[in-house]
């Protein structure tokens, strides 16, 4: 049985424009896809677990709402340009500091992700309803495991190599699709003393994060990702050496 997890605070954003404005997404995510992935940690025994959404205030990533996030989950499809940049930097600001980030899907194009990235984050994508499986190419990976050898979803949106993002530290998932191309569905990236996943599936029209390996990936995933003890980052001018230097010569 899962131990409660009372000590990680987990923060889920989601922009939550498709479900109040398309009935197709409504009818799978009726109170969002949000709230499906936050009853999916809470059922791995999270129980800081809050929400946020792109419409309230601040986005819902107030000062008060950060600094009592340990990991934030982003899921963001169709409105990435309507999150603003003072948000988006002081979110990337924080996981620099150590708060832990998992991006989901096509977050993969949010400000937030492409900042830390310093790429285009860029990919090939066909909506049809492709046979998705997921591989496990790092067992031995804290977030790969209870998963198995791969997880297959039956339908699912194809993203396709190339993936226009740097190398990741490490590889967790590959994915295929029955149309016949693979992509790199679970990344790992370190950026300052954050932790960072990508992970792949998790269209707005389908049920994936009701699927209880995939909520089983990112209940793992926000165990990996949270805050640790690193070394102190120190930055700037340093008018006084730690040891004695020798007299400049005149």
């Amino acid at each position: 049985m899962t131990q409660p997890q009372r000590d990680l605070r987990l923060t889920v954003w989601n922009e939550y424009r498709h479900e109040k404005e398309n009935p197709k997404v409504s009818a799978v995510y009726p109170q969002g896809i949000h709230q499906v992935i936050a009853d999916g940690l809470r059922a791995h025994g999270f129980t800081g677990v809050q929400t946020a959404t792109l419409d309230e205030p601040q986005h819902g990533l107030t000062d008060e709402v950060l600094d009592n996030t340990d990991v934030l989950v982003w899921w963001g499809h169709k409105a990435h340009a309507d999150v603003s940049d003072e948000v988006a930097a002081k979110v990337v600001t924080r996981v620099l500091g150590g708060m832990g980030l998992i991006v989901l899907h096509s977050g993969h194009f949010s400000k937030v992700f492409k900042l830390l990235m310093g790429t285009g984050c860029d990919l090939k994508w066909r909506e049809g309803n492709d046979k998705e499986r997921l591989w496990v190419v790092n067992p031995a990976h804290p977030i790969a495991q209870d998963v198995g050898e791969y997880i297959e979803l039956e339908a699912e949106e194809m993203y396709g190599e190339h993936f226009d993002i740097p190398a990741p530290d490490e590889l967790v998932f590959v994915s295929w699709f029955s149309g016949g191309e693979v992509f790199r569905s679970g990344c790992t990236f370190t950026r300052g003393s954050g932790k960072i996943f990508y992970f792949r599936p998790g269209h707005e029209t389908y049920p994936t994060y009701h699927h209880p390996a995939i909520q089983q990936v990112i209940a793992n995933a926000a165990h990996w990702a949270r805050p640790t003890a690193s070394a102190p980052r120190s930055f700037g001018h340093r008018p006084i050496p730690l040891e004695q230097l020798p007299e400049t010569q005149s």
